[in-house]
């Protein structure tokens, strides 16, 4: 076989490898596809790409550097080392491109990115918020709704927050500095406030005025919850109603002081923030999405191709020599990888059009580095062309892992593991066969 026909025919490859993800698109927009058949399907795809990496690239990759003359240990030590630089690579990659926006290609990725940006968004307020000895005793299931209502305040040393009479409008957190609390007549100190301790708390329950002036005795930074929005919290919740009322009566912060350990009531509260109300998908979706998500989900299609047919194009020497296991694992991985892709590019809003034009990246993609694959680094008498083809496996390696066994768990449960099973036992199969004939 020469040259061009060789070229041609593993560009063929790597055009079938990836048409898949044209059909799992068209499947994601049209048909309700049952999840769990989606999922056993990517499983048995992630089983049937680990066996083949684990044999043709692994195995293989370390009797060829024996041939060379190299020892067994140091033989597995460049293997492994190829394989961590290649996952490595890929995952730095793939993080990259998904904050910028190709988290929408996958729910379960997608699901990841979105609950790490309400995480940064909550965190520093939760750990201000567990310093609070009133709200601190406070289920922490029940801090969730109080979050988006927090608001900020500053106020340089000397000014008045407010005054003995004024409307008592919102509940005050001390985060930085210190207030005095002044008596009406003759503006004595009678108590210092520092951070975590809270003042105006009785505003959240009563229409009643302030029983003291509050000012600050430094430079203070404060959070604030506003009357209105925890009555209507209140209002909602019946539950933290009670409690609220129960803490504050007679103002009895001095009892609770010491009673809960802010780390592990900050860490609970985290665990009820970090979940996603439909309006919070939905901004996370618009979020990514302006963030010129186009592109990076473009990238991030091609680095998921890129290496899978690289290692076709280096392994094709013939038909007869096909890597079957990698083909059918990158080709039957690609359908509901697609599939659960155009259902979530169409919640954001993309059209059919646009999004058959992203997947079909993939398809060039495929094309080109089979063709790669097989003109740089089929050479397995070269020591550059095998360590290549680990650094390969090992962004497969990462792609398997990082993706398609999370985006399987994420639709099919921990059922997933028997069609990885299989598919892994399936691809040692074929590897047998072919070592036999």
């Amino acid at each position: 076989m020469d040259v061009l026909t060789e070229l041609l025919s593993v560009a063929f490859l790597g055009l079938f490898t990836t048409s898949s993800t044209m059909l799992g698109a068209w499947l994601g927009l049209h048909i309700a596809f049952p999840k769990k058949v989606l999922a056993g399907i990517l499983a048995f795809a992630s089983g049937s790409l680990i066996a083949a990496l684990a044999i043709e690239l692994g195995f293989e990759g370390a009797g060829d550097l024996t041939h060379h003359g190299f020892g067994v240990q140091v033989a597995w030590m460049l293997i492994s080392g190829g394989f961590a630089a290649g996952a490595i690579l890929y995952y730095v990659a793939s993080l990259f491109l998904e904050q910028k926006g190709a988290a929408l290609r996958y729910p379960s990725r997608f699901l990841e990115y979105a609950i790490d940006r309400k995480r940064k968004a909550v965190n520093e307020t939760l750990t201000l918020l567990s310093q609070c000895e009133l709200l601190r005793h406070l289920p922490p299931e029940d801090i969730a709704p109080l979050v988006d209502q927090v608001k900020q305040r500053s106020t340089p040393a000397g000014s008045i927050v407010f005054r003995a009479g004024d409307p008592g409008d919102a509940l005050y957190i001390v985060t930085r500095g210190t207030v005095e609390v002044l008596g009406d007549a003759d503006d004595r100190t009678l108590a210092e406030l520092g951070p975590g301790q809270a003042f105006g708390e009785m505003a959240l329950l009563s229409s009643g005025t302030r029983t003291a002036t509050i000012r600050a005795k430094t430079d203070a930074d404060f959070l604030t919850i506003d009357k209105e929005d925890f009555d209507r919290l209140l209002a909602e919740d019946p539950i933290l109603d009670r409690q609220v009322r129960k803490l504050s009566h007679h103002r009895a912060l001095s009892n609770l002081r010491g009673a809960a350990n802010p780390a592990v009531w900050t860490k609970m509260a985290r665990e009820n923030v970090e979940r996603l109300s439909r309006t919070e998908e939905h901004e996370a979706l618009q979020e990514a999405n302006g963030k010129g998500a186009g592109l990076a989900i473009i990238f991030g299609n091609i680095l998921d191709t890129i290496p899978g047919c690289l290692v076709i194009g280096a392994k094709f020497e013939g038909f007869h020599s096909l890597s079957v296991t990698l083909i059918l694992g990158m080709f039957l991985g690609g359908i509901p990888e697609a599939a659960a892709s155009a259902t979530m590019l169409r919640k954001a809003d993309y059209s059919d059009r646009s999004i058959f034009l992203l997947w079909s990246t993939v398809l060039v993609a495929g094309v080109i580095a089979a063709m790669a694959g097989n003109f740089f680094i089929s050479d397995s008498e070269s020591l550059a062309a095998v360590l290549a083809q680990a650094v390969a496996g090992g962004a497969i390696l990462a792609l398997v892992t990082h993706a398609m066994i999370p985006e399987a768990l994420h639709k099919g449960g921990s059922g997933i593991v028997l069609p990885v099973v299989a598919g892994f036992l399936f691809a040692l199969y074929l590897a047998l066969v072919e070592t036999a004939g």
